[in-house]
Parts: C-alpha cells; structure tokens; sequence
C-alpha cells in the first residue's frame, strides 16, 4: 500500500500530442503517465517502486537542499503571492530509475481559504535550463503569458503562449498553443484519465510505458533531429538569466 497520505495524489494514463504549423508542419503524439500530487504530501510507495517514482527538489525550481514546497513558496513570495500554506497540486513525471525530464511542470497553487490564488508553468529544455511563468486563470483555465524562454531550437525567443491549464479532476485536459507573428506556430496537449495511487496501478502503469521519461527525452531529440534533417534552421539559443530561485 502507499504507506504516505496521498490527498489529492493521482496517476493519469495520458496522451502528449504536438503539432508544429510554422514552416514545417510536423505532428506527433506519444502515450505516457504523469503524476499529480500534494507538495505537502508526497506519496511514499513500497520500497520495490521508490525507484520507479522519486520527487526531487533538484528536478525543479530553486535549490536541492530545501524541498520543491519551500522552494515553490520562496519564489512565489518574490512574486508577491503569499498563499499562508494553501494547497499546492503538482502535475509532473517522477524521476524513474536515476532519469527524468518534464517539458512542463504545472503547481495550482490555492490559498489559505482553498480558493485557487494563482497556476505556476515551470518549462524546461534539453539544454538543462528552465523558466516559471506566473499564471492567473479566468474560471476555465485559460491563461497567457508572453514567451520569455528558449525551448525548441527551431522556434525564436517571441509571442505568446495561450494555455488551458483547468485544475484536473476525473480528467485532464492541458493545452498550450503558441503564436508567433499572428499565426499558431505550435501546439500540445495532455489528455487524459485518472487512476487511483496504488502499486498496482503504478505497475500496469510501469508495464505498459516502460522507462517513461527516458523515452520522452529521446522523442523529442527524435522530433528535433526529423525538422533538422528537413532543413529547418536553427535558431541561436539566447542566453538566459535564471529568475532568482530558479536555478
């Protein structure tokens, strides 16, 4: 049994899809599994699985020797958003087996009185950097945020991110399209089902999408050398400052 109290913890059976629209029109999708979970509540799985479902501060924002919560709450505050220990669900892969990699992260992060005070994006790329964007949803999710990150090789440092980004429930449903220059220029979306935490779960989960997050590191290596490959020019990666606490 999951031997931590999982309030608010969940498997979700899904399917990542991007669609790329400028020069290059190129789509692929892929299935994998995500975690949802309480920052102050971590699962803790039997000792066969801690391998296959470890959370790390040093896999997101700030520093490895506070916890992602301490960590998320410190930055939050150089925001300007105090949420007095509200609630905080983190959408993300699990570090399995020594490796993880999560393109996005998502913290919907609620106040003291349970209401939603703000969504967190934290992106990450290939290239070891990452970048939080501060979120403020209308009733259905939907947020933008001007891009400030190098994330594709193949997409400039401009535009705007539309994201949909709803706090899931029995199912979840994640978009984030990007325009450039009055045009869409790229798309994803998560889509998926819940599943109940439990070993057994996890196994079937395990079994049927082995080494997750290796796999989504070389699809989207995979993806990249296909549009290179194609002609497709790169674009010089900027350099970036790191926020302060996000390392």
């Amino acid at each position: 049994m999951v031997t931590a109290d999982p309030r608010g913890a969940a498997l979700y059976d899904v399917e990542v899809r991007h669609v790329r629209r400028q020069r290059v029109h190129r789509a692929f999708s892929h299935r994998a599994y995500y975690w949802l979970v309480d920052l102050d509540a971590l699962p803790r799985l039997p000792r066969p699985l801690r391998p296959f479902a470890r959370f790390r501060a040093r896999d997101h924002l700030g520093v490895p020797h506070r916890s992602i919560r301490e960590n998320l709450d410190a930055w939050l505050a150089g925001q300007g958003v105090d949420l007095r220990g509200g609630r905080v669900l983190m959408l993300a892969n699990a570090r399995v087996l020594g490796h993880v990699f999560n393109p996005i992260t998502v913290y919907w992060c609620h106040d003291a009185a349970g209401a939603l005070a703000c969504v967190v994006a934290e992106v990450h790329n290939t290239y070891g950097g990452r970048h939080c964007y501060l979120l403020r949803p209308d009733g259905s999710g939907r947020a933008r945020a001007v891009k400030d990150f190098y994330v594709s090789p193949f997409l400039a440092v401009e535009g705007e991110y539309a994201m949909r980004l709803p706090v899931p429930g029995e199912r979840l449903a994640l978009a984030v399209t990007l325009h450039q220059q009055d045009e869409t220029a790229f798309t994803a979306t998560v889509t998926g089902t819940r599943r109940r935490v439990t070993p057994a779960a996890l196994a079937r989960l395990l079994v049927r999408h082995p080494l997750v997050t290796h796999r989504t590191t070389a699809l989207i290596r995979g993806h990249g050398t296909a549009l290179w490959l194609r002609g497709l020019p790169v674009v010089p990666r900027p350099v970036h400052t790191p926020q302060e606490g996000v390392q």
